[in-house]
């Protein structure tokens, strides 16, 4: 298997010189040449088998230059060792007879990234040993909340690796800002943008492509790479959770081996959805793929209409992870709506670029349609949404996941639609404790972790680890930087 770029310039990388680079020199993202394909026989078999194999074998299909040992060697450690609370790793939640909830915040961040960022490191330290790479590598990352802690806390202390975070300064949640200004290491650093979270993501895109800074860094012993899902290494292993998802379905009985299945996703930068739509190519019985928008509804709007504008107001909303308006992985469906040509997708991402926004050909728009369907879900619906979840399935969602139940509603009420369905759960609802607190008519008194103890004491429901003792976190890291200052503060800390 090897890996282009979807902008069509460059070389063609093994999957380990791919993940060392992270993004290719034309500014466009790695994919792979073909989908391999996934059987029903082999489906049934996963379904066997626990999580991190089941991890194991996606991972191997796409990563041709790892040995199978390799592989099941790091998805048991990345999985198996203690970091995930339960042992189903991705556990699915029963909320209806046709709605189900997949659970991927049982790990050491309490959110949906652990899945990716606890195995990222091991495949990325092996890349750097296949390809005799003696520089030290500096992984930088834009958070929109949840990525930036999950990623300190995987490459904490690894050796021959530095992790530098980025996030918007008043964009994230008290308890999503403490996990990640607390993170211990000495590997690691943390600023806060004077700005919002595209601004963070162009920051460290324009790093990734100044030439100048990249020799720099070279110099001084250093290459850049990234944990932000631009990177294929961050993607690859979501694809693992989907298939993961359908096994459990069959074993449960809810499902026959071939029928096909619903997911709603929500998300902000495309990678999460993205990952479900590789599983759909690979072979995974999927009948419709539904994104859910929050009120910052770009991808919702580009879904349902084949233009992509991101010349619009931005919103500060209770679902943070999501307030994008630059979506980075949407570049690598382009590519495959377009026939894999890399000169249609640097077209689009001109016009982006110089005007804020793209439309899409009809044919791409009619292959869009075949497969997404998309909504959006406003502030009020939102708090609804936990509230009602909460009183009728007894079930305490955060507000991601609630922005993707309230879109899958509507999408069934508009379709007149029952098929079974997996809702994409991406956080503890006690990261946005505030938030879920209002939702249900309390108190919000105090800081995050009087929040935490408050929504506990409500919903009696429990609190996960990584997050009950965050009431001891000390901030390590009150630094903060303008978006033009992104490039020095990366310059002070590779000197540090």
């Amino acid at each position: 298997m090897l890996y282009v770029s979807t902008r069509g310039g460059g070389e063609k990388l093994l999957s380990s010189e791919a993940i060392i680079k992270g993004l290719s020199d034309d500014g466009g993202l790695y994919v792979p040449e073909h989908f391999p394909q996934i059987t029903l026989d082999v489906i049934n078999l996963l379904a066997a088998k626990p999580y991190s194999q089941r991890a194991a074998y996606i991972l191997g299909v796409y990563l041709g230059d790892f040995t199978p040992e390799e592989l099941e060697s790091q998805t048991d450690a990345a999985y198996n060792s203690g970091g995930f609370a339960v042992p189903e790793v991705a556990p699915l939640r029963k909320v209806s007879d046709d709605t189900f909830f997949l659970e991927l915040w049982h790990g050491p961040t309490s959110a949906f990234k652990d899945m990716a960022l606890q195995i990222l490191p091991r495949l990325l330290t092996s890349s750097l040993r296949k390809t005799n790479e003696s520089k030290e590598v500096c992984i930088l990352v834009a958070t929109s909340g949840d990525t930036g802690k999950a990623a300190l806390e995987g490459f904490r202390d690894v050796p021959g690796t530095r992790v530098m975070v980025f996030y918007p300064r008043d964009g994230v949640s008290d308890v999503q800002k403490l996990q990640m200004t607390s993170q211990q290491g000495s590997n690691v650093n943390v600023v806060a943008v004077e700005g919002n979270f595209d601004d963070a993501q162009n920051g460290v895109k324009e790093i990734f492509t100044d030439e100048f800074l990249k020799e720099w860094a070279r110099e001084k012993g250093f290459f850049l790479s990234s944990a932000n899902s631009i990177n294929w290494g961050r993607l690859v292993p979501q694809i693992a959770y989907y298939v993961s998802a359908y096994c459990d379905l069959l074993n449960s009985k809810e499902i026959q081996l071939g029928d096909k299945i619903d997911f709603c996703v929500p998300t902000g930068n495309f990678g999460n959805i993205l990952a479900a739509y590789y599983a759909l190519r690979m072979g995974l019985p999927i009948n419709r793929l539904i994104l859910a928008s929050n009120q910052n509804d770009v991808l919702s709007d580009f879904i349902n209409t084949g233009v992509y504008d991101r010349n619009r107001q931005f919103y500060t909303t209770v679902s943070p992870s999501m307030d994008i308006l630059i979506s980075s992985n949407l570049e690598r469906l382009l590519f495959e709506l377009s026939g894999k040509n890399g000169e249609i997708v640097s077209g689009l991402m001109s016009e982006l670029s110089k005007n804020g926004r793209y439309e899409l050909s009809s044919d791409m728009r009619d292959a869009l349609a075949n497969i997404f369907s998309a909504g959006r879900c406003s502030e009020e619906e939102t708090l609804e949404c936990i509230a009602k979840a909460f009183k009728e399935q007894d079930y305490l969602i955060d507000t991601h996941t609630a922005v993707a139940y309230n879109v899958l509603q509507k999408y069934r009420d508009g379709n007149n639609q029952q098929q079974p369905c997996v809702v994409v759960s991406t956080a503890s609802p006690y990261k946005f404790s505030e938030s879920v607190l209002i939702a249900l008519g309390q108190e919000t008194i105090g800081n995050g972790a009087d929040l935490i103890d408050s929504l506990f004491n409500f919903s009696k429901s429990p609190v996960p680890m990584p997050l009950s003792g965050i009431r001891n976190a000390v901030p390590r890291f009150e630094k903060s930087v303008a978006v033009a200052d992104m490039q020095a503060a990366v310059r002070e800390f590779l000197q540090s």
